[in-house]
Formats: structure tokens, C-alpha cells, sequence
């Protein structure tokens, strides 16, 4: 499937993937951390002979524009991306499709856009903002699986970066490695290791993208630029005196969440009282299956989105 290059009015050079007829009801899909567009390959396959499929690969990613200031991976700019891409590809509605990162900005893109410019959103393994920051103050299970959060952010990390790219920090947040430390032979098998996390049929596209410098800074901007806040495990686990949760509409649209209920960074907690967020709420949990439900589960995604959108 060939990739298209597009220029936002903003200036952002994105790489876009648009797949299926012109005219049917489009279905914006948002890949998150640390993918691309092929997050959605097997979705994208399913639904492009009925409905138009655009799928970018967002700021930051392989060949789109990878700005290095925090500043530009704000989530409002992030969503303004989205919306200014739909402009460009003159999309006045859609269904907006999101995983992981892609999911936090699809839950911001829904709220923002609902009733006007967005007709539905589906969310898969990504939590509600205002859910998830709760969390990391009241959920020892969150907050221990978001711990990772603050070694991206850290910039001490970034030698690692500079020298092995992002495996290089991916192995110190989630195999607690420093790869500086290995020799030639031990650092290959533990990219070897962090490497299960990708889809097997893209590995090595993965990897190789893996390596550009530019992107992985990039990438991790988008944990550095986020207002989550992510406490160390020995700070209290209650609201802070004066805690308020971030000030979001509620989500009246049709709204479909699916969950893998293995995931490791983002446990079924994340369920809880979305109700409390969204008026008109689909959850289908799929189970014995991890964080990257969109190719570890494909079947069951193409499910849950086909009985949706009819």
C-alpha cells in the first residue's frame, strides 16, 4: 500500500496512507508509541473495500516532520494535526480510530470534534485522560505500570538514545538494561528480546525504523510534552489536597472502547467508570491477549469494529 506526503497549512510534513474509495464514510486511524501506520494493517485490509481508510504516520514518525522542541508535540497540536489532515483530504466527517498514543489523541479528537466533525470514535488500549491521570495517584497497578513514563522522560537516558537509538531505551525502561554496559553479543540478544514487542510480520521494517535518531527524540516527546504526571512509587497513593481532574467535555458520540485484558502498561483498571465519561459506551474486553490488540487479536478487532459500525 502506497504512501502519500502531504503538507499541513501548520507547515507538518505528513506521510499518509489513504486506502478505500473517496467517497465512502472515512475511518481516521491513529497509531501510537513506538509504531507507525502499520499498527492497522490487518483493519485496514478488512474495511478499505467499504470505507475510505486514512492512516498516518503521525508527527514524529518515520517520514513525517519530527520537530525536536517539547513544544511541538503538545496533545493540542497533535489533534490539530488530525483535524488539518481531514481538511487536506477535504474529510468534513469521520470516525476517528485510535491505539495507544494514538488513542489518547483520538479520545481529545472525539471530544473536540463530537457532533460537528467526528460521528464516532472506537479507542483500543488507550484510557480516557481523565481517567489514567486519576489513576496514577489511587492505582498502585497503574502507577507501577507507568513507571516507564518517567524513564522517558528522564533525559539522562538520552546517551542511550544517541548511541543505540530507541532500542537503546526501550531496554533500559522495560528490561531494566543499560546496553552501554554489553558487550556486542548480550546487546544483540537483548534487542532480540525487546524486539518480541513488534509485530513479527514488520520486525525488521520496525527495527530499521527504530534507528533514526531525529524519530526517537521524537517519539519520546511525546511523553515529555504530555501533562500527565506520573508520581515515583513511594509518593502517596491518594488525590493530592486540591486535585482536580483535567476539565474535559463528556463524550456523547457512539464510542466503541476494546481492551486487551493482558496489558502490561495499561491494566483492565483503565475500564473502571468510563461510563462516567461517555454517554454512548461499547466495551469489548478480548482476553489472553496484550497491549498491541490491534495485530496480537486482529480477528476479534475487525469484529468489535465491523458490529459497531452497523
Amino acid at each position: 500500500m502506497a504512501m502519500e506526503h502531504f503538507t499541513l497549512p501548520s507547515g507538518i510534513e505528513l506521510n499518509v496512507l489513504d486506502e478505500g474509495p473517496r467517497d465512502a464514510p472515512a475511518l481516521v486511524f491513529l497509531h501510537g508509541f513506538p509504531e507507525s501506520h502499520r499498527t492497522w494493517r490487518h483493519q485496514i485490509a478488512h474495511f478499505s473495500d467499504r470505507y475510505r481508510c486514512i492512516a498516518p504516520d503521525q508527527r514524529g514518525y518515520r517520514g513525517s516532520s519530527k520537530p525536536q522542541d517539547l513544544a511541538s508535540y503538545t496533545p493540542d497540536k497533535l489533534a490539530g494535526d488530525m483535524f488539518q489532515l481531514a481538511d487536506t483530504l477535504q474529510v468534513e466527517r469521520f470516525t476517528v480510530v485510535g491505539h495507544d498514543w494514538g488513542g489518547a489523541i483520538a479520545w481529545i479528537i472525539a471530544m473536540l470534534g463530537q457532533g460537528r466533525r467526528v460521528d464516532r470514535a472506537i479507542i483500543a488500549n488507550a484510557p480516557h485522560p481523565a481517567r489514567f491521570a486519576e489513576l496514577q495517584w489511587t492505582s498502585p497497578e497503574q502507577r507501577g505500570a507507568s513507571q516507564y513514563f518517567r524513564a522517558f522522560r528522564d533525559t539522562a537516558n538520552d546517551a542511550l538514545v544517541r548511541e543505540f537509538g530507541l532500542i537503546g531505551m526501550l531496554a533500559k525502561a522495560f528490561a531494566g538494561v543499560d546496553m552501554s554496559t554489553l558487550d556486542l553479543a548480550m546487546r544483540k540478544r537483548v534487542q532480540l528480546g525487546v524486539a518480541q514487542m513488534t509485530d513479527p510480520d514488520v520486525r525488521e521494517a520496525q527495527l530499521a525504523d527504530w534507528e533514526d535518531r531525529e524519530a526517537a527524540f521524537a517519539m519520546l516527546n511525546w511523553y515529555r510534552a504530555s501533562p500527565i504526571e506520573v508520581p515515583p512509587m513511594d509518593a502517596p497513593f491518594a488525590l493530592p489536597e486540591g486535585w482536580t481532574p483535567p476539565p474535559l467535555p463528556k463524550l456523547r458520540i457512539p464510542t466503541l472502547v476494546i481492551w486487551g485484558m493482558d496489558d502490561n502498561a495499561l491494566p483492565p483498571v483503565n475500564l473502571d467508570g468510563l461510563g462516567d465519561h461517555v454517554e454512548d459506551l461499547t466495551v469489548v474486553q478480548v482476553p489472553a491477549c496484550g497491549h498491541f490488540v490491534t495485530w496480537q487479536a486482529p480477528e476479534a478487532v475487525n469484529a468489535a469494529v465491523e458490529a459497531f459500525l452497523a
